[in-house]
């Protein structure tokens, strides 16, 4: 979600073929994408509209995403829920360096801020235990 009213990005090396525009929301998913493969990485945090869109099978991979565009450059704030076991800074920074090598050489804009937000850590799933082996601890004891 962009938080200026700027909905243009402009590359700003002179081509003499014409202007390239890149829209904010190309952005987002460029950077949804690369911030969720990281290892580690339960989730990004969506909205009820983007939870609504997953549940009828449309990925929606600018969740989580909130782009920030001021006169210096683009700041970008990722919120997201990593697995639970997984060291919590070592994660957050590789998240910025692939965020940061994904926007570069997909777009050549460089970002100015990349802000890791982490939200939750997500435990294993335990899958429960079958009535016969609750019965066998029952008569063990």
């Amino acid at each position: 979600m962009v938080q200026n009213s700027e909905l243009i990005l402009e590359n700003m090396e002179e081509n003499s073929g014409g202007e390239i525009v890149i829209a904010p929301e190309v952005l987002e998913v460029i950077i949804g994408i690369a911030a969720a493969k990281v290892e580690g990485v339960y989730g990004m945090r969506g909205n009820l509209a983007s939870n609504v869109n997953e549940l009828l099978g449309k990925k929606a991979h600018g969740k989580g995403v909130f782009l920030n565009i001021v006169d210096e450059g683009i700041k970008v704030d990722l919120y997201c829920y990593l697995n639970y076991g997984v060291s919590v800074p070592k994660v957050a920074l590789e998240m910025q360096e692939k965020v940061r090598q994904q926007v570069l050489y997909m777009t050549d804009l460089d970002l100015l801020e990349v802000n890791v937000h982490v939200l939750a850590v997500i435990p294993e799933k335990m899958t429960a235990p079958s009535l016969e082996e609750l019965l066998q601890l029952e008569e063990d004891e």
